[in-house]
């Protein structure tokens, strides 16, 4: 059968044009070269303090595709301390954790992700204005035909009492800790390679401690194995592997 000369020029476009690239300038099967696991640890690390070969845990903080594999929030995220040094006079502490497996109802993936320097830190922010009785000058005593307003003087005003002391209060606190958006870099924290392609985190000012509050990043993928980089260069400018980005 004779082709049309339309046909044939599309026959030769599709022939020779290059593969399909996906979302992110990458080939569908072709996995990205960092990704970024967000973590909230399980128990308190320190360097110096937790020995080497101490198993650690921690909680996914967002929902993380791995492998092709969506890992729901909260899934099990296991690892070890591979270094720990303590701080001294000359030299500064050193602190490496490996996160290797992660867990959920379900399913399982194995990974291979080092603790970096960055964290998202938790504020506390401030619930509605819960104050008993009605506010303004001690001078005003009625409320626009609502009524008086209390006096506080009285036996009969009673705002929220406080736990701890006895003593009246006012307002009642409702403050709720909320995890930033943006990430930082821990203050006067280093990050390297070693010879094991191992990352580590150094400071010549203080033992690095890590919470059961905050998020950390932690980082896998080919940059770790490339030639020993400064933190820019090994740690992606934002998470990455997230399916709900």
């Amino acid at each position: 059968m004779l082709l049309h000369p339309l046909h044939k020029l599309i026959l030769s476009i599709l022939l020779t044009a290059p593969p399909v690239v996906a979302f992110g300038g990458q080939t569908p099967d072709k996995p990205p070269q960092t990704q970024d696991f967000l973590v909230v640890f399980q128990q308190g690390i320190k360097a110096g303090k937790t020995a080497v070969g101490t198993k650690v845990q921690a909680k996914l903080w967002i929902a993380t595709l791995v492998g092709g594999k969506v890992v729901p929030r909260n899934a099990t995220v296991a690892g070890e301390v591979v270094e720990s040094v303590a701080k001294n006079a000359g030299d500064p502490c050193r602190l490496s954790v490996l996160l290797n497996s992660m867990t959920w109802k379900g399913g399982s993936v194995e990974i291979k992700a080092y603790l970096t320097s960055w964290y998202y830190p938790t504020t506390a922010e401030s619930g509605p204005d819960l104050q008993y009785g009605p506010e303004g000058s001690a001078t005003r005593n009625w409320n626009y035909g609502a009524g008086e307003y209390p006096n506080p003087n009285s036996p009969s005003y009673k705002p929220f009492p406080e736990a701890d002391t006895g003593k009246d209060r006012g307002v009642a606190d409702t403050s709720n800790p909320v995890t930033s958006k943006n990430r930082m870099a821990m203050k006067d924290v280093e990050i390297e390679r070693d010879s094991a392609d191992r990352i580590v985190l150094s400071s010549k000012h203080t033992n690095i401690a890590l919470d059961r509050l905050t998020v950390y990043s932690a980082v896998s993928g080919d940059l770790l194995l490339s030639p020993k980089s400064s933190p820019s260069q090994a740690i992606p400018s934002k998470p990455t592997g997230n399916p709900f980005q």
